[in-house]
């Protein structure tokens, strides 16, 4: 937190100062506007890609071992974990039964099934389990 506050007043600072020294060079007549704009629309393209990098492509450290015991243990048919995936990327009933070419009442089923097997009374509470028990 503090480095994000120290990099937007860096940030504001320099601008403050491209600005000051670009009315007084616009006023002595030895800059035009053009080079003063080209020069703060570089500044504006640097820290864009800084901040670009550093908040938006941050690793996860998400374990993608999948616990295959855990699956049997909890008795989640192979046709169930399908459903259970397809929940976890946020799709509806209807979405996830013309993925899978079943019919809604099927998925509905389904689902019953994995919210009783992992005692979770909705979708979301079902995913978040599965995360915790590292099955999805």
């Amino acid at each position: 937190m503090k480095k994000t506050i120290l990099v937007f007043t860096l940030l504001i600072v320099s601008l403050y100062i491209i600005f000051r020294i670009s009315k007084y060079s616009l006023i002595l007549g030895g800059t035009s506007m053009e080079f003063v704009i080209t020069i703060i629309a570089i500044v504006f393209f640097i820290v864009g890609i800084y901040i670009n990098k550093k908040s938006l492509h941050k690793p996860q450290n998400i374990s993608k071992d999948i616990n295959h015991k855990k699956i049997k243990a909890l008795e989640i048919t192979s046709r169930e974990y399908e459903v259970l995936q397809a929940i976890s990327k946020g799709l509806s009933n209807k979405e996830i039964a013309e993925k899978l070419f079943l019919s809604e009442s099927t998925i509905k089923t389904h689902v019953s099934n994995l919210l009783v097997k992992l005692n979770a009374k909705r979708r979301t509470q079902a995913v978040q389990i599965a995360k915790d028990h590292k099955i999805l």
